[in-house]
């Protein structure tokens, strides 16, 4: 029986959202296949070995029965990573370094796609380049911004027409994003940007329905029935993603047409294969009113696992339970290693 760390919390703005997908991930985890050991990461950045009750670890309680645990160790009390970290230092590639480095097997994707995909000026780099539809965007630099505001505005202006989003390049939930719709409103935005990241991205908004798929896999990416999101918000922001009060309508599967199905599948795998992603991952569409047209809006290979989450109800709706999702996830980590190994 293999010891799986699952790995939680981080210093990241997705602290706590990471808590509560790491007690559904423990929860649906195999324990007549696996021992499970719970190693969270502080705010503070400090690893810390848990062996208390899983119900105390959403609630952040577990820190108080948790025991200082050096990182050196790590291979001393896990045979193998399945890392819940959402956001810097959990899906930015920097984490799967040091398994990499202390050569053990691990769950999900590895740096260089981990990298990309959180980076999402990166990744629309990475599709125009493979011919995947993606909003256009723009670059600003959040040094650019602390001096030259408003003339980062206007650049922006010049090259995007309004609405537009304002999205820090590397963070997730929705965390520092806003909707904006002329100048005042847009220099706002870049500011708030410009408090989570040193890069910006500025997209010109679509008037689209938001949907979504998960894909799993390694080499052959296996696609998910399509989900849809409906937010009462402006769009599908941290409120809305993490709240019962939202009043957020989640569509499983989505009522598209089966060409737009099947265009969404063959894309997202496209995408897959072109961060070169690995595991599991949520790719998440818009299918613009008016011209059908679908577009990559980004992707997150460490998606949320709580009860709101799109990416376990899809695979459910797929005929996936969360048990049999938890242990392909790890069975495809595992192939990745072997295969590393052993060319």
């Amino acid at each position: 029986m293999d010891r799986v760390a699952v790995i939680f919390g981080g210093r990241s703005t997705e602290h706590a959202i990471s808590l509560i997908s790491a007690e559904a991930v423990i929860n649906a985890i195999d324990r007549s296949k696996h021992q499970i050991v719970m190693i969270g990461i502080t705010l503070e950045g400090e690893w810390k070995l848990y062996n208390g009750p899983i119900e105390l670890i959403s609630s952040g309680k577990w820190e108080e029965q948790a025991v200082d645990l050096p990182i050196d160790r790590l291979p001393d009390v896990a045979d193998f990573c399945f890392p819940v970290l959402h956001g810097v230092n959990g899906e930015d590639g920097t984490i799967q370094g040091l398994f990499e480095m202390m050569d053990m097997p691990y769950a999900g994707c590895g740096v260089l796609g981990s990298a990309l995909a959180m980076d999402k000026v990166a990744a629309k780099m990475v599709f125009k380049a493979n011919g995947i539809p993606t909003p256009d965007f723009k670059l600003v630099r959040s040094s650019d911004v602390k001096e030259h505001a408003g003339w980062e505005a206007v650049l922006c202006e010049n090259h995007l027409d309004y609405p537009m989003f304002v999205k820090p390049a590397n963070a997730g939930s929705s965390v520092g994003i806003s909707k904006v719709r002329n100048r005042d409103e847009l220099i706002d935005g870049l500011y708030e940007a410009a408090r989570y990241d040193s890069r910006i991205i500025v997209e010109h908004g679509i008037d689209a329905r938001e949907v979504e798929t998960g894909v799993i896999g390694n080499e052959v990416p296996h696609v998910s029935v399509v989900g849809e999101i409906r937010a009462t918000h402006e769009f599908y922001d941290f409120e809305a993603k993490y709240s019962d009060n939202a009043g957020t309508q989640i569509i499983i599967p989505a009522n598209l047409k089966e060409k737009h199905v099947d265009e969404i599948k063959e894309i997202a795998a496209n995408t897959y294969r072109a961060l070169d992603l690995a595991g599991f991952a949520r790719i998440d569409f818009l299918l613009e009113h008016g011209t059908g047209k679908v577009l990559v809006n980004e992707v997150n290979t460490i998606p949320g696992f709580t009860k709101y989450s799109m990416f376990p109800m899809l695979w459910k709706q797929a005929g996936v339970s969360f048990t049999e999702l938890t242990e392909r996830i790890m069975e495809y980590g595992y192939e990745r290693y072997n295969a590393k190994n052993n060319r």
